[in-house]
């Protein structure tokens, strides 16, 4: 019999538990564009209440699997978050984050039992169903308490039995991918081998149909060797069993590995420090040779980003926005040469605020592009529209989504050459190569590597494409991120009131002048934007805004941008 009231023996369980991860009086919790995230010390309240959450949500869809990711990605060491993943492998529903919030947020025990209630009863969620959750952490030294946190969350949900299991250190996703798996196995839809072994296996088999082993005859251009920065984060120990399953096609070299040295995880190293120094990381100068390339990892291998050395060994970054142009490009050349149409099959690319405005006019004469707010769940969800939908944003999260009816055009199409049967064989191990649950650095780099193998071309081809405007991201911090308010995808701000229309006045002083401004959802910071004709130019603008912001709202004197004032 089903039933959504709470009983006596649950509001005790819950109250009796939840007295063990008390909330800091004056703290609030916000689920944003990546979960919780925030420093770790404050999060074990938290990591409680997300257990309850994650085993209702199992609840209300049928005792599916639900994941739960420890990790706060490329945020420092100090930093720990924690994100819920849905059946399906992607992130969790969106109406889903405010009761999330709600219950973070309870003032006590009793306010909690409340608020689990209220949303019982609004969702009608049959406590007599079994919950299943699934859950792994990154290398963070927080890691183990925060999920001890968790399954005393776990255990506080109330109604019919909550299975849980550890999976252990993975990165983000390789958690997303077994979700997806467990949920899928033994259906039509089933995704793959429901283990951390059967993820590398699916990669490296998919790789090796694509391309041959190094020294036949036929082989394509694949590099004898790739610098792969592991940002000293879990990424290391995945890189290091995926390299071991493509001995002969490829040869990953992982840099940055030391895991369990603390203090050194994502910093001067990592996907968002090359991003946003726009650098090589400091331990990757003695090693990376001019016309050579390497990548860099985040802190939980979800983030991807290339670059390479030109012959005057001048870095060159290969960001986000380069990968997705890589990649469309490919998928519409396959297409024309497995004899399916534009009709039959559409690519469309979804890009953020942040894709360089020379992206978004290559990619525009070409394909479909969408701009929406930034989150990889606004991204993904818009991917869903199209029968191939490419995203990335800048930073280098993004992957390659393959709808239904694209999955089932693909099996039925008749090739009339053998021309044609290759490239429909290669869409097809494209389909398996990329992981379509979420953005994944490690399937993302095997990608890039299969297109510039086919291609011939190294990073300067690559980077040739079109030519990055000059760009400067600035963040700012501030008393209140929650008064900046935007709408048109984060392009441009309802408040604070009449900043808009000084950075409007400001921004059409510059050649190809470009800006935004958006409060971070993972830190206590407003990010800035600016692009330019000349780089001198954009670093102008940037500061300029970071300053107007300042001088709006006001915030931590140290942190007042200095340049151009």
């Amino acid at each position: 019999m089903s039933s959504n009231v709470l009983s006596e023996s649950d509001k005790s369980k819950v109250v009796d538990l939840a007295n063990r991860h008390t909330k800091p009086s004056g703290t609030t919790y916000q689920y944003g564009t990546a979960g919780f995230r925030m420093k770790a010390d404050q999060l074990d309240p938290v990591m409680f209440t997300v257990g309850i959450v994650a085993a209702l949500r199992s609840k209300k869809l049928d005792s599916k699997i639900i994941g739960v990711m420890v990790t706060a990605s490329h945020n420092p060491e100090e930093d720990n978050g924690v994100k819920l993943v849905d059946p399906r492998g992607d992130m969790l529903e969106q109406a889903w984050e405010g009761y999330a919030t709600a219950l973070a947020n309870s003032s006590s025990p009793e306010e909690l039992v409340h608020q689990i209630h209220q949303m019982v009863t609004a969702l009608q969620i049959d406590l007599s169903k079994p919950a299943n959750v699934i859950y792994a952490r990154d290398t963070r030294p927080s890691g183990p308490a925060l999920v001890s946190a968790l399954v005393d969350g776990l255990k506080a949900a109330p109604g019919g039995t909550t299975t849980y299991t550890d999976e252990g250190v993975l990165t983000t996703p390789i958690l997303h991918y077994l979700v997806r798996c467990k949920n899928t196995l033994g259906t039509e839809e089933e995704y793959g081998v429901p283990t951390e072994e059967g993820y590398y296996e699916k990669l490296a088999t998919a790789f090796k149909k694509l391309l041959k082993p190094r020294g036949s005859i036929d082989s394509q251009n694949a590099p004898e060797e790739l610098l792969v920065d592991c940002a000293n984060g879990v990424g290391t120990t995945a890189t290091e069993k995926l390299a071991k399953h493509l001995e002969g096609y490829i040869k990953l070299i992982p840099v940055n590995t030391s895991i369990d040295k603390l203090g050194v995880l994502n910093k001067g190293c990592g996907a968002d420090y090359v991003k946003t120094q726009q650098k090589l990381p400091p331990s990757m100068v003695p090693l990376l040779q001019p016309n050579q390339r390497a990548c860099s990892l985040d802190g939980d291998a979800d983030r991807l980003m290339y670059y390479y050395l030109d012959r005057n060994g001048k870095f060159k970054m290969l960001d986000g926005d380069k990968i997705a142009a890589l990649v469309a490009g490919f998928f519409g050349e396959l297409m024309e040469h497995a004899g399916i149409s534009k009709e039959e099959l559409d690519v469309g690319v979804v890009q953020t605020a942040y894709a360089n405005g020379a992206s978004t006019h290559y990619l525009s004469q070409r394909v479909p592009v969408q701009c929406v707010p930034t989150g990889v769940k606004h991204l993904h969800h818009a991917a869903e529209h199209y029968s191939i939908g490419v995203y990335f944003e800048a930073n280098g999260h993004g992957t390659v989504l393959f709808s239904a009816n694209a999955l089932n055009v693909l099996r039925r199409h008749q090739a009339t050459s053998p021309a044609q049967q290759a490239s429909l064989e290669n869409l097809i191990a494209l389909t398996e190569l990329i992981n379509q649950t979420v953005g994944d650095a490690l399937s993302d780099m095997l990608l890039v590597e299969v297109v510039l193998a086919y291609r011939g071309h190294g990073g300067a081809e690559w980077d040739s494409l079109y030519t990055d405007l000059p760009n400067r991201l600035v963040k700012v911090s501030v008393k209140d991120r929650g008064a900046f308010k935007t709408e048109d995808a984060e392009r441009r701000l309802t408040a604070p009131q009449g900043l808009q229309d000084k950075l409007d006045a400001l921004i059409k002083k510059y050649e190809g002048g470009r800006a935004f401004v958006r409060p971070s959802g993972t830190e206590d910071v407003v990010r800035v934007y600016a692009e330019a004709t000349h780089k001198v130019e954009a670093d102008e603008l940037a500061f300029k805004v970071a300053g107007m912001v300042y001088d709006e709202v006001g915030g931590d004197p140290a942190s007042r941008p200095k340049e151009f004032m």
